[in-house]
């Protein structure tokens, strides 16, 4: 059957037409608009320019709190994180007072876009950095059936029984990248190509890393580097035939001083000596296994009380902190940034653009940013993202976008049924 004949796909809520043709969606991880605005300046990246001047682009909202978890989660599911239920790497359990961990399959709420149009008979890829979003994002996707769903951090370990395809590094004819390097996104690009080209998929999703972004501002030649290779793929991919969708699942910010030192407010010192140790508990949930670019600090953080302290004494606590945005109660933060309030703290906390939060010193370590500024995210001063289509918008999505603020959780939409 013709695209235009086969059934509608309704995921979440939304209906989604058969795609006209494939559909590749990018998340560059830590793809703040500040680099793209200064490449397409300098004329430096011209694949993208051309997608800005034939197809279309805008700066969408993203998800809060502005993590890779939850935005991915908010992209493949195509709905806010209130909805999916993934807002950061970890929330606390206060049944045992542990923290856990956010990133099984178990804990998504609801259907990925990839696994119900596979249902439905598409062939889908999933393709990310690292591993901690890959069972997520292939959530109810049975690999057995022809389709692929790999990290660039395991490529090397791929199995037909796991993954959908095996031997991937000789396949693509790469070594395996570091985890803390620009080649581990750059495989998941060259990858995906492969596949374009031999299998000719419905739907791709590619979800790149951001250890680059948080290395080096847009002005530095190493993030020049990187962007001009993602460019050049990107000019690879649209050759193909395709709708290719690009966005990012955070921005990225400088948070240090004159003298090149962290901005940090160490939130659970100051809690602990305002209302003495084991009161509250304070949860990073940025925090996953590689922190080495960022030593386990961003723009947000969670705060649970013991119970004998409430949310108004720590908001009050908080309030005069220099470098802090906003402190919030847990029905207030779910209700202005759409999370789940049953993963959300007492208290959410979100610093000023160039500061960032920590729990204590002793617990942060810091030595991976040597000889680096810190760059780090999660506040809303990182929730800015791109939205960039290689083709135009048709005339109603055209007039959607014009009138209503864009949401990157809404990019398969505009992508499947938006473009022409």
């Amino acid at each position: 059957m013709s695209p235009s004949t086969r059934a509608a796909v309704t995921v979440n809520g939304t209906s989604y037409r058969w795609p006209l043709r494939p559909v590749v969606v990018v998340c560059i991880d830590g793809g703040d608009p500040r680099y793209l605005q200064r490449y397409l300046a300098e004329g430096r990246i011209p694949h993208i320019a051309r997608f800005v001047r034939e197809g279309f682009a805008g700066v969408a909202d993203g998800s809060m709190p502005s993590f890779t978890c939850p935005n991915n989660m908010s992209i493949i599911t195509g709905t806010p994180t209130a909805r999916h239920g993934i807002s950061g790497n970890f929330y606390l359990d206060t049944r045992t007072w542990e923290p856990v961990v956010m990133t099984g399959p178990e804990l998504l709420r609801g259907d990925t876009i990839l696994a119900r149009f596979a249902a439905a008979g598409a062939k889908v890829v999933s393709i990310t950095a690292k591993d901690k979003l890959r069972r997520q994002l292939g959530k109810g996707l049975d690999v057995s059936q022809g389709h692929v769903s790999l990290s660039s951090e395991h490529a090397g370990r791929c199995t037909l029984a796991e993954n959908g395809i095996e031997n991937v590094l000789e396949y693509v004819g790469m070594a395996q990248p570091d985890m803390y390097s620009m080649e581990l996104s750059l495989l998941v690009l060259e990858a995906g190509l492969k596949l374009l080209a031999d299998r000719r998929p419905d739907l791709l999703y590619l979800s790149l890393t951001d250890w680059v972004q948080h290395k080096w501002a847009p002005e530095e030649a190493d993030a020049l580097k990187f962007y001009e290779k993602l460019d050049d793929a990107f000019g690879r991919l649209a050759a193909h035939d395709i709708t290719l969708a690009l966005t990012a699942d955070h921005g990225m910010s400088d948070k240090s001083n004159a003298a090149g030192e962290p901005n940090v407010i160490w939130l659970q010192d100051i809690l602990d000596a305002r209302f003495g140790a084991g009161e509250t508990t304070v949860i990073c949930p940025i925090t996953d296994a590689f922190v080495g670019h960022h030593g386990a600090l961003g723009g947000f953080v969670r705060v649970w009380s013991r119970g004998r302290v409430t949310a108004r004494q720590i908001i009050d606590a908080i309030a005069g902190i220099d470098g802090i945005e906003l402190a919030l109660d847990r029905e207030t933060a779910a209700r202005l940034f759409e999370m789940p309030a049953d993963r959300e703290g007492d208290v959410a906390v979100i610093a000023r653009e160039h500061h960032c939060i920590g729990s204590s010193a002793r617990n942060h370590d810091l030595a991976g940013l040597a000889g680096h500024r810190l760059r780090t995210h999660g506040g809303l001063s990182e929730a800015k993202v791109p939205m960039i289509f290689s083709r135009p918008l048709n005339d109603a999505y055209k007039a959607r976008a014009a009138a209503v603020p864009l949401k990157s959780w809404q990019i398969f939409d505009y992508a499947i049924n938006g473009t022409v």
